[in-house]
């Protein structure tokens, strides 16, 4: 302990003298990472877990709003105001670990729900619940990571494999009548609308590139699949 003691104005002292941070395209610079006692006890693969989960559920929230307001019935279904008062619900909680809301869902179900011609319920809580429910899942739902930590490197890519499946869904369903059970991408005629594509792709990386780094450091290598998207069949979490 007193070591640790004697260490901390030296860890402060070299978090001070480190490189300028990183800065957006508009200047400004994005938030840095505060130092935490928890740090000293972390990994820098427990570091780059959490991290990329961050960066996961922004993206995920974000394409909650976005979807929202593509399809504004949806959240009008259930009485909401608002896509950001929506998509928050999902949000919410997420630090409960497998006692949040999102934990006590099937997120299979909720994907097969989503796209159910006969559902009358808010496609898009649940579709984007299932989503952010099978990522979290990926991570045993911690937002936290540490030493004794042990993520899966295959249930991350069995996540990014899922999620292609789930994305395709989400830009062919349509309705007995043929109309799109949930809009997305552009419609024919319509301004070409890729910003969906680019969010569901990053995302599809982060999981792909934090199975390898989990994989290399853990030694546990995971077996590659092929996912037939036109089946919507999932691979276990």
């Amino acid at each position: 302990m007193r070591l640790l003691t004697s260490l901390i104005p030296l860890i402060l002292l070299l978090g001070g003298c480190a490189e300028q941070g990183i800065h957006r395209k508009d200047g400004s610079p994005l938030p840095a990472r505060d130092f935490a006692l928890s740090n000293l006890v972390k990994s820098d693969v427990d570091m780059i877990s959490e991290l990329t989960l961050q960066e996961a559920l922004k993206s995920l929230r974000l394409t909650t709003e976005k979807l929202y307001r593509r399809n504004p019935q949806e959240y009008r279904k259930v009485g909401f105001d608002s896509p950001e008062a929506a998509a928050a619900r999902i949000f919410e909680h997420l630090d409960r670990g497998k006692d949040s809301p999102i934990a006590l869902l099937n997120w299979q179900d909720n994907f097969r729900i989503a796209f159910q011609d006969t559902y009358n319920g808010d496609r898009v809580f649940a579709f984007m619940s299932a989503l952010t429910g099978m990522v979290m899942s990926a991570y045993d739902f911690k937002t936290k990571h540490y030493l004794i930590d042990r993520l899966s490197p295959q249930k991350m890519y069995n996540c990014a494999r899922n999620i292609e499946v789930a994305v395709w869904k989400l830009s062919n369903a349509k309705s007995a009548t043929g109309s799109k059970l949930l809009l997305s991408n552009s419609l024919d005629g319509e301004m070409q609308n890729l910003s969906f594509e680019r969010e569901f792709g990053k995302l599809i990386a982060q999981m792909d590139l934090i199975a390898l780094i989990i994989e290399d450091r853990s030694n546990q290598s995971f077996s590659r699949a092929i996912q037939n998207v036109a089946t919507f069949h999932f691979l276990p979490i």
